[in-house]
C-alpha cells in the first residue's frame, strides 16, 4: 500500500504541465448607431455539452468569459427591445478571441439572425491547429476504435500512419496534452498503445508548428485533448458495442452525470482482433491483439475562479508481432514475439 501511494505522489508532482485546455471569450455589444449596449445576456453554450455561462455586458458594453475549455460554442445576445443575435466560435487553449454583436431593434426583426461561423481563433495565434470534437470523432467511420487514428488522419493536414506509428509533417515525433498535462511517454516508435480511448474525448485541439519552447523536442505534433467530463449527461449510461472481421470488437460501458458544481465521468473499454498490427505481406500470421483499460473524470467547481480538475487512465494492450513465413532470414525466436504494454497516469489540475 505504501508503494501504491508513493507512487501516486510522484505522478501528482511529476507531470510537467505545458499548456491548458482554456481560452477566453470576450466581445463587445453595441447598437445600429454603434453606440455600446450595457445589461445585455451574453450565453455561452458547448455545442457538444450543456455547459453553460452567462454574462452581462458592463457600461462599455463589454463581457467576457474566462477559463473557457477549449471547443466549439454558441453565444448568444439578447437584451430587451432588442431582436437576440447568435454567433458560433471554436475556441482554442490558450487564446482570446474577440467577438462583435451588432443588436436590431426588435421592431426591425422578430426572429433570431444567426451570423457566419467565427474560425477558432486563429486571428491571436500563430499556431495551425485543429479541432474535433466527439460527435465528429462519433461520426467518422472507424474513429471511434480504441486503437484508431482516423481522428487524426481524417482531420489533421499532413497527417497519416506509417509502421503502426502517427506521422505529422514527416516525423512521428508527437505530444500528448489531456487538460494540458503531457502524458509521460519515455520511448518513441516502440509503443503502439493508445495514449487516450478516442471514445473519452471530447475535444482534441491537434497543433502543427509554431509553438513555444515549453513543447519540448517532440513538436511535429501537439495533441491537446479535453475530455468527456460529465456536463454531457444527466446521470446515465451507455453501452458500446461492434463486431467485425477478423474477429473484431471493440467495447465500452461508460457513465457519467453533473451538478450544478460537480461532474463526473468514468468508462471501461476492452478490444480484440486478430489484425492488430500491419503485416508485412498480404497474409495475416500472428497478428492478434487485445486490450482493455479504465478513464475516469471528476471536476468540482469550487466558485466562479476556481475548478479542480482530477483525471486517471489505466491500460494494458497486447500486440502480436506478424512476421513474413518465406522469409528465411526470419529467427526463431521471432516467430513468437509480442509487445505488452502497461500504461497509467494520474493528473490534477487546479
Amino acid at each position: 500500500m505504501k508503494r501504491t501511494f508513493l507512487l501516486v505522489v510522484v505522478l501528482f508532482v511529476a507531470l510537467p504541465v505545458f499548456g491548458t485546455v482554456f481560452g477566453t471569450v470576450r466581445g463587445i455589444v453595441h447598437d445600429p448607431q454603434h453606440r455600446p449596449v450595457p445589461d445585455v445576456t451574453v450565453t455561452l453554450k458547448s455545442k457538444t455539452s450543456s455547459y453553460v455561462q452567462t454574462a452581462p455586458t458592463d457600461a462599455n458594453g463589454e463581457f467576457h468569459f474566462d477559463a473557457v475549455p477549449l471547443g466549439e460554442y454558441r453565444v448568444t445576445a439578447s437584451a430587451a427591445s432588442f431582436a437576440s443575435e447568435e454567433q458560433t466560435i471554436g475556441v482554442l487553449s490558450g487564446t482570446a478571441p474577440i467577438l462583435h454583436f451588432e443588436m436590431k431593434l426588435g421592431s426591425q426583426s422578430e426572429s433570431i439572425t444567426v451570423s457566419a461561423d467565427v474560425g477558432p481563433g486563429q486571428l491571436e495565434s500563430i499556431t495551425p491547429s485543429t479541432l474535433v470534437n466527439r460527435l465528429e470523432i462519433s461520426d467518422t467511420p472507424g474513429a471511434s476504435r480504441t486503437n484508431s487514428l482516423a481522428l487524426i488522419t481524417d482531420y489533421v493536414p499532413g497527417s497519416y500512419v506509417v509502421h503502426d506509428q502517427l506521422h505529422v509533417r514527416g516525423g512521428h515525433q508527437v505530444t500528448w496534452l489531456i487538460d494540458g498535462v503531457a502524458i509521460p511517454n519515455t520511448n518513441i516508435a516502440s509503443n503502439l498503445g493508445p495514449q487516450v480511448d478516442p471514445k473519452d474525448i471530447d475535444t482534441m485541439e491537434a497543433q502543427r508548428g509554431s509553438y513555444s519552447a515549453d513543447y519540448g523536442d517532440r513538436t511535429y505534433g501537439i495533441f491537446n485533448v479535453a475530455p468527456r467530463t460529465g456536463f454531457e449527461r444527466d446521470n446515465e449510461a451507455e453501452l458500446v458495442l461492434s463486431a467485425g472481421n477478423f474477429y473484431q470488437t471493440d467495447d465500452q460501458l461508460n457513465f457519467g452525470g453533473h451538478t450544478n458544481r460537480f461532474a463526473y465521468y468514468a468508462s471501461v473499454n476492452g478490444n480484440r482482433t486478430n489484425l492488430g498490427l500491419q503485416t508485412p505481406t498480404s497474409a495475416v500470421i500472428h497478428d492478434g491483439a487485445n486490450g482493455f483499460g479504465g478513464f475516469t473524470s471528476l471536476i468540482y467547481n469550487a466558485d466562479s475562479q476556481n475548478q479542480l480538475r482530477l483525471l486517471a487512465q489505466t491500460r494494458r494492450d497486447f500486440y502480436q508481432v506478424p512476421f513474413d513465413p518465406n522469409d528465411p532470414g526470419t529467427e526463431g525466436q521471432f516467430l513468437a514475439d509480442a509487445n505488452r504494454e502497461d500504461d497509467s497516469f494520474v493528473a490534477f489540475s487546479w
